[in-house]
């Protein structure tokens, strides 16, 4: 039996689910003065985000990083009063392997260092002199990622550079993900420029006047004490601009019982004892694609049907993390990197491994190293659902013949995520946009969340501000009616 059905609130918005998106847009609209509420199912904040240490040596169960790619993180950072903790990634984390014929590789991050790497062969170097001459694709085009990448720079390009990057960011396959989805500025590059070449020289220009960043020149970041840092500040900073945050509450269904009066309910845990009815005048869903169909559903309204079936159709990729520690003497690879990738065609169980003790200060002393391994993806999504005694066999014996660890590790800790990264596969734009026709339908309802507009962490800071303000602008046209 459920208890009594717990007393209406009034909040100004409603903010469903509390990861990196829904968090920045709660604090985002509570700075703003606005009564915001967040509800979350899980029994804390932050989503994917998790970082605890063992030994001394820290580990992260989700993201590692993110990239400074926008002002708008620092401006945060500072408002939170944390910038002091960030902690941007050593020199050293420049420099990125690829796997080659099982041996590390740095990818060639200058033209220099491109013609003199023994990762592409002589035929592909050169063809890389063609590329500002092949014309660009039709914009309305809804072309591959391996498909744009083979036409303009080759398949060796593609088979060793785009593909392990694309399995690293996306866990995805380039086969199947939509480059004007996926990656939308490269796709930008080709429209406007008519070449990726050009387009690099003459877009750096553009992206200096709006003090953005490419990614592929931008600064990895991360805290002293890892990326949950930034969600609990997040937190504590909405609660302290007089927002509220519920954990343990699992929504159930939202109703518009009318024009300005959303209706959200929830089933709070056991533990805190039974039903819970929410009002408010505007509703964010910060939740996954899954969640989000299942919340629409609920509206029970016909033109939402489209959208429901759009977000169910949104695949995501299965990973699961092998964390582990050594000894530094028990690994022979120097580890003077970010980490390394692994393409496709070298077979191996492991899409790549983070040199996490490298990457950033504070994460273990000089006589231990963390390693983190990624497993399974879309290219190989039976593997994340085995044991954690197979999953950690597979980890260690690819490091062993990539890296050369010997022996067995410190500790180990495996983090599973069934679902863990949205695909921007063929006609995901579309999706987004039958998704976005509902709030013609339901003013106050607002998406924000990593199945649109970017999978990063400085996407979710990005797009958690943009929602934010949406939001914001649509409370103060209701209240001048």
């Amino acid at each position: 039996m459920m208890s009594e059905t717990t007393t209406k609130v009034t909040d100004d918005v409603i903010v469903v689910g509390a990861g990196a998106s829904g968090l920045v847009a709660a604090y985002r609209l509570a700075k703003k003065g606005h009564r915001v509420r967040v509800l979350e199912a899980a029994p804390r904040t932050g989503g994917v985000i998790a970082s605890a240490r063992c030994d001394g040596m820290l580990w992260e169960s989700g993201p590692n990083s993110g990239m400074d790619t926008t002002p708008l993180i620092n401006e945060l950072l500072d408002s939170l009063g944390i910038r002091e903790q960030r902690a941007d990634a050593r020199k050293i984390a420049d420099r990125r392997f690829i796997v080659r014929g099982g041996q590390l590789i740095p990818l060639p991050m200058s033209g220099p260092a491109f013609f003199s790497t023994p990762l592409f062969s002589a035929g592909t170097k050169l063809g890389l002199l063609r590329e500002p001459f092949i014309a660009r694709s039709s914009a309305e085009a809804d072309e591959s990622v391996a498909a744009f990448v083979r036409r303009r720079l080759g398949t060796e390009f593609l088979d060793y550079a785009i593909e392990p990057f694309v399995a690293g960011i996306f866990a995805g396959d380039p086969e199947q993900l939509s480059v004007q989805a996926a990656f939308p500025k490269l796709f930008a590059l080709e429209q406007r420029y008519g070449g990726l070449i050009r387009g690099l020289i003459l877009g750096a220009r553009e992206r200096k006047r709006q003090r953005e960043k490419s990614k592929n020149s931008a600064k990895s970041f991360s805290f002293n004490d890892g990326m949950q840092v930034l969600t609990d500040a997040l937190a504590r900073g909405l609660t302290a601009a007089n927002g509220v945050i519920e954990t343990g509450v699992r929504v159930t269904s939202i109703a518009c019982e009318a024009e300005g009066c959303w209706t959200v309910c929830g089933i709070r845990s056991e533990d805190q004892n039974g039903e819970a009815v929410y009002r408010a005048g505007s509703v964010v869903f910060a939740t996954p694609a899954d969640a989000t169909a299942t919340l629409l559903a609920s509206l029970k309204m016909p033109w939402v049907d489209d959208a429901v079936q759009a977000l169910r159709d949104i695949p995501y990729a299965p990973v699961s993390i092998i964390i582990s520690a050594w000894r530094r003497e028990a690994v022979m690879h120097s580890l003077d990197g970010f980490g390394f990738l692994v393409p496709r065609k070298e077979n191996k169980r492991i899409l790549g491994t983070l040199f996490s003790s490298s990457m950033f200060d504070h994460r273990a002393d000089e006589t231990h190293a963390v390693l983190t391994t990624f497993i399974g993806g879309m290219r190989q999504p039976e593997l994340p659902g085995r044991g954690d005694d197979v999953l950690q066999e597979m980890a260690e014996n690819d490091l062993a013949s990539l890296i050369g660890v010997k022996g067995t590790p410190l500790w180990t800790k495996v983090s599973r995520h069934p679902r863990a990264i949205p695909q921007y596969t063929f006609g995901h734009l579309d999706r987004v946009r039958r998704v976005e026709t509902v709030q013609k339908h339901a003013p106050g309802l607002f998406f924000c969340a990593n199945w649109r507009g970017g999978i990063s962490i400085s996407d979710c800071i990005k797009n958690g501000h943009l929602v934010a303000d949406e939001t914001d602008a649509f409370i103060a046209s209701r209240r001048m009616l």
